[in-house]
């Protein structure tokens, strides 16, 4: 049996119980874990809700973020809100002033004669962006590499996140070089240490469409579990964008190689487009978690980039698409045909699962109504124009790309909230 309890310590049992300064401690305990609950969560909850579909409950992360200097204002979702016209601040850098923009994308030069579309700025419901700091973003990539992986939409938000910091460094100081048969570029920043790179792959896995230069390859094929035949030149990167959807969409199925390409028997199944992109979401989270170091790096994702090749789908007339547009759409809730909800709930399914804290940058929605900043006719093209394109400048427009400066920036902007204010 355990000795009776004396007096005295039975006397102090019941002072702690009753003791108004043990209830106010706990009291202000449970107010601040729901005061601040919200930052032990995983930047997966900033993921978008899907349409009909309730999103699973993000998972807790271990301390804050790296790079996070604060955070968002409580309840704001940035990737909410409206184009708001700001004749002041936009464009962020002139078409003329960044060397780095690929003839592809500098619309000006190639003769479009409205500037509209570099006027409008992101306004979020209730809350502001942080403006973007170039300053400080290449002050927090000092001895550091950032890297964008995906395909050439990726390489629009790369060569736009290099056109808002070159003014900052000396023209000696600076230099962009491909490498890799042209699937990697680095831009160097010398005085600091640093390094933003693209790399192309556009499935992540590995396809028959890896040639940097000659990838236009209609019958496409992926690689069962092949990420790291590209994941091998994206380790030692400390912040990483990927982005992969435009390549998938070869139709409602996709052809996925078991084995090696160079197998002389090639076995190759086919599967629905959403199930192929969920094995390549899958290999990419598999990937980030054993050779991404949570405390010290950081992963975005950005979501698929709409089109704009079909004209009903806003109102417009049978066989219109981006060509001529210089307005944008108006209706908020706007989504283009081209753009799969499906491959939304794919995204929201695997990530809802990732133990490894990804950034979803979900630019679906705020892009899906600016199809006013679309390349379109206005650009360098890969062949000659026949006669009859010239006649009919509708069949050859870009609906896909967009214009620099312009529309991705914006993705920038929103990456810096994320990256700085989680």
């Amino acid at each position: 049996m355990k000795p009776p309890l004396s007096s005295s310590s039975s006397a102090v049992l019941r002072k702690a119980r009753l003791s108004p300064y043990l209830f106010t401690l706990l009291a202000f305990i449970v107010f601040v874990s729901i005061l601040y609950g919200e930052d032990f969560m995983c930047t997966l909850g900033q993921l978008e809700p899907i349409p009909g579909r309730a999103m699973s409950k993000p998972v807790k992360r271990r301390g804050k973020l790296a790079f996070a200097i604060g955070k968002g204002e409580e309840g704001c979702d940035i990737f909410s809100g409206r184009w708001v016209r700001d004749e002041l601040t936009r464009p962020l850098y002139e078409e003329s002033e960044c060397p780095y923009v690929q003839p592809q994308l500098t619309c000006q030069e190639h003769g479009r004669p409205d500037k509209d579309y570099q006027k409008w700025r992101w306004q979020p419901h209730g809350c502001d962006l942080p403006r973007f700091n170039a300053t400080l973003m290449l002050e927090t990539l000092r001895g550091k590499r950032m890297m964008f992986v995906g395909d050439s939409l990726n390489r629009g938000q790369y060569v736009s996140m290099i056109c808002l910091l070159h003014k900052l460094i000396p023209d000696d100081q600076k230099s962009m070089k491909t490498h890799k048969n042209g699937s990697l570029t680095v831009f160097k920043a010398k005085d600091y240490n640093t390094s933003i790179e693209f790399y192309w792959a556009p499935f992540l896995l590995e396809s028959n469409s890896d040639n940097a230069i000659v990838h236009r390859i209609s019958d496409r094929v992926v690689r069962k579990g092949s990420i790291n035949k590209h994941g091998k030149n994206w380790k030692g990167v400390d912040i990483l964008v990927f982005n992969t959807y435009l390549w998938w969409m070869t139709g409602l199925e996709m052809k996925v190689l078991k084995g090696s390409f160079e197998e002389e028997n090639k076995e190759i199944i086919k599967v629905s487009t959403e199930e192929a992109y969920g094995m390549g979401m899958r290999s990419m989270l598999r990937w980030v978690r054993k050779n991404m170091d949570r405390k010290k790096t950081r992963v975005f994702f950005t979501s698929m980039s709409p089109t704009h090749a079909k004209g009903i789908d806003w109102g417009g007339e049978p066989g219109e698409n981006c060509y001529n547009q210089t307005t944008m759409i108006e209706d908020p809730n706007y989504w283009g045909s081209d753009s799969r909800k499906s491959i939304m709930k794919v995204i929201g399914e695997v990530f809802s699962k990732s133990k490894y804290p990804i950034t979803f940058l979900n630019i679906t929605q705020l892009s899906n109504y600016r199809k006013d900043a679309h390349t379109s006719i206005y650009k360098k093209q890969w062949n000659p124009l026949t006669p009859e394109q010239l006649a009919n400048p509708i069949s050859y427009a870009d609906c896909t790309h967009w214009c620099l400066p312009g529309l991705q920036d914006t993705w920038n902007e929103l990456l810096f909230a994320k990256l700085f204010y989680p």
